[in-house]
C-alpha cells in the first residue's frame, strides 16, 4: 500500500518565538533553519513575521540567501498581513518567496477586530494574492481563529473557503488559534472541509491549551489533512503548539498508512539546542526529549528489563539518539544498581551489593539524586568503611554556626564501648568538631595525628548534587595516610573521614 505523504512545517522560528521571553538572534535563526531543513529534514519552515524589526529582516535575509544557494527557497515561509502590500515589499527586501497570509477565519474576529464585511475582506485578500503573484511570491492563507469560526460561524468559513477555492493559493492553513478544539471536533470539522474541497491542500495548526494538541493532530490526519504545523519542544504562545517530537513518534508508531520524512534520531539534539538558545527549559518528563523519559526508577522495572525487556515499549531511546538509563535512589533496588555497574564494567558480590544498595537508599531518603558516575565513589566508601573493625564511633554531634558567634560543636564519642561527650569552639564547624575530639583524646592521654591536607570535591564526572567527597591527609610518627568521607553535606563527609582516621590509629 502506498503511504500518504504528510508535510511537516516547523514554525519554531516564528510561532515558537512567541513563547513569553524568547527571542532568537540572527545567527541562532540561521543555525536552526539549517538544522531544521538539513538535519531534521522537515518539509518547510516558517521563519518570521514580516515588518517586525530590523533584526528579523536581517535574519530572514541570511536564511533566504543560504536557502537559495541550497535550492530550499520554496521551503522557507514568512507570516504576512493584509496591509495593502507593505508585507510583500518587506518580503522582497528579505528575499523570501512564500507568504503565509494571516486572514480572519471567524466572523467574530472579522466583525470586532477588522470591522469589515466578508466581501470587503475577500476583496482585500484577492488584491494581495494578485500582487504577490506579479512579484513571484507564492501564497498560503491562514484562517485565524478558524476553530471558533467552525463552532460559531461555519457559514462564514465556507463562504470564505468558496472564495479561496477560486484563488491561486498553494495551501490553506487551519489554526486552532486559541487551542480550544477537542479531538472529535477536529475530526468532524476537517472531514467536512476535505470532503467539500478535495483538491485543496489543507494544513492543521494545533495549540496545546488543554493538552490536546497531539490528539487533535492525530484526528486531523485521520480526517485527511495534508500538512501539520509543529514546533520544537512545543514552544509557542500560552501553553504552546503541538510538539514536533511527540507528533513524529505518534505518526510513525500508530499511523502506518502515513509517511513523514522527519529524522527521529536528530530530534533530541535539536531539542537541546533550541532549549540552550532560548533558555526555555525542557520538562524532565516531556515525552521523547525530556531527561527522565528513558529512565527506569523502580527496581522492579530494571529487573523486568533484564528478563525479556518486560518494561520496554516501542519508544526505544536509540530511535531518538538516546540511551535507556536506570535511576539510583531509594526505589531503585539492586537491579538498577546492577544495570549501572554493568555499564561501568564493575562487579560486586551479593553482600557488597546489599551494602551499596543500602547506602544509595539512605541518600535517596534525603532526596538526593545519585548518578552512575557517583557509584565508584560510593562503592569505595562503603567497602573502605568495612575494611576495619569499628572501635571508635562518632555516635552523635551538634554543629552550630551563628552570626557573631564562633562555630561550636558538641560531640558524643564511643571508644571501645566507653562513652564520651565534649563541647568546643573553632574557626569553623569542622575545626570545632576536631577541637572537641582533641579534648576527649587529651583527657585519655591519647595522641591524635596531625592534619596536613584537606580537600573537598564533587566526584569527577558526577552531574548530581548528591555527593561531596572530603579527602584528609594525616601525619603520625613521620608517616602520612589518607582517609575519605562521602556524604551530601561537606562537613559531614569530613566527619566521616575523621571517624575512619580514629579507627585506623
Amino acid at each position: 500500500m502506498k503511504k500518504r505523504k504528510i508535510e511537516i512545517m516547523d514554525t519554531t522560528l516564528r510561532d515558537g518565538e512567541q513563547t513569553s521571553g524568547v527571542s532568537f538572534s540572527v545567527s541562532e535563526k540561521l543555525t536552526l533553519a539549517k538544522l531544521l531543513l538539513e538535519e531534521l529534514q522537515v518539509d518547510r519552515i516558517e521563519v518570521a513575521s514580516a515588518r517586525v524589526s530590523e533584526g528579523e529582516l536581517r535574519a530572514v535575509q541570511q536564511i533566504t540567501e543560504w536557502a537559495g544557494s541550497m535550492g530550499y527557497l520554496d521551503r522557507v515561509e514568512v507570516l504576512t498581513f493584509v496591509d495593502n502590500g507593505v508585507s510583500l515589499k518587506w518580503m522582497q527586501k528579505a528575499g523570501a518567496k512564500v507568504q503565509n497570509l494571516l486572514t480572519k477565519g471567524s466572523m467574530n474576529h472579522l466583525t470586532y477586530q477588522l470591522k469589515k464585511t466578508p466581501e470587503a475582506h475577500f476583496s482585500d485578500i484577492q488584491k494581495i494574492i494578485a500582487r504577490a503573484e506579479t512579484v513571484g511570491i507564492d501564497t498560503n492563507v491562514y484562517l485565524e481563529d478558524w476553530s471558533n469560526g467552525m463552532r460559531n460561524s461555519p457559514e462564514y468559513v465556507f463562504q470564505y473557503l468558496d472564495f479561496l477555492a477560486t484563488q491561486p493559493v498553494k495551501r490553506i492553513l487551519l489554526p486552532d488559534t486559541l487551542g480550544v478544539l477537542t479531538h472529535s471536533e477536529t475530526h468532524t470539522f476537517i472531514s467536512e472541509i476535505i470532503t467539500r474541497y478535495p483538491h485543496i491542500h489543507f494544513d492543521f495548526h494545533g495549540h496545546n491549551d488543554y493538552d490536546l494538541s497531539v490528539a487533535n493532530v492525530m484526528e486531523a490526519l485521520k480526517a485527511g489533512c495534508h500538512g501539520l504545523h509543529l514546533t520544537v519542544n512545543g514552544m509557542g504562545e500560552r501553553a504552546g503548539n503541538a510538539p514536533l517530537a511527540s507528533v513524529v513518534a505518534v505518526v510513525n508508531d500508530f499511523m502506518p498508512e502515513l509517511k513523514i520524512t522527519v529524522r527521529e534520531s536528530s530530534l533530541h539534539k535539536v531539542s537541546k539546542l533550541v532549549s540552550a538558545f532560548t533558555g526555555f527549559g525542557i520538562p524532565a518528563n516531556k515525552p521523547i526529549v525530556g531527561d527522565n523519559v528513558f529512565t527506569q526508577t523502580a527496581g522492579i522495572h530494571a529487573d523486568g528489563d533484564s528478563k525479556k525487556n518486560l518494561y520496554f515499549n516501542d519508544l526505544l531511546p536509540e530511535r531518538f539518539g538516546r540511551k535507556r538509563t536506570y535511576a539510583l535512589g531509594k526505589t531503585s533496588g539492586k537491579a538498577n544498581i546492577q544495570k549501572n555497574l554493568q555499564e561501568l564494567g564493575l562487579t560486586l558480590n551479593d553482600d557488597e551489593l546489599g551494602k551499596v544498595t543500602q547506602r544509595i537508599i539512605e541518600l535517596g531518603d534525603k532526596k538526593e539524586k545519585v548518578t552512575k558516575e557517583d557509584l565508584p565513589y560510593i562503592i569505595s566508601d562503603v567497602l573502605d568503611s568495612e575494611a576495619y573493625e569499628k572501635k571508635v564511633l562518632v555516635k552523635s554531634y551538634v554543629l552550630t554556626h551563628s552570626k557573631g558567634l564562633k562555630p561550636s560543636t558538641t560531640v558524643s564519642l564511643e571508644i571501645h564501648g566507653k562513652q564520651y561527650e565534649e563541647n568546643a569552639q573553632g574557626d569553623g564547624q569542622f575545626d570545632a568538631f576536631m577541637n572537641a575530639i582533641k579534648k576527649v583524646y587529651t583527657a585519655e592521654k591519647l595522641e591524635l595525628p596531625k592534619l596536613i591536607d584537606y580537600a573537598v570535591r564533587i566526584p569527577p564526572g558526577s552531574h548530581s548534587d548528591a555527593l561531596c567527597e572530603t579527602i584528609i591527609t594525616w601525619e603520625k610518627q613521620g608517616k602520612d595516610f589518607t582517609t575519605r568521607g562521602l556524604d551530601s553535606d561537606q562537613t559531614v563527609s569530613a566527619i566521616k573521614a575523621t571517624e575512619k582516621m580514629l579507627n585506623i590509629i
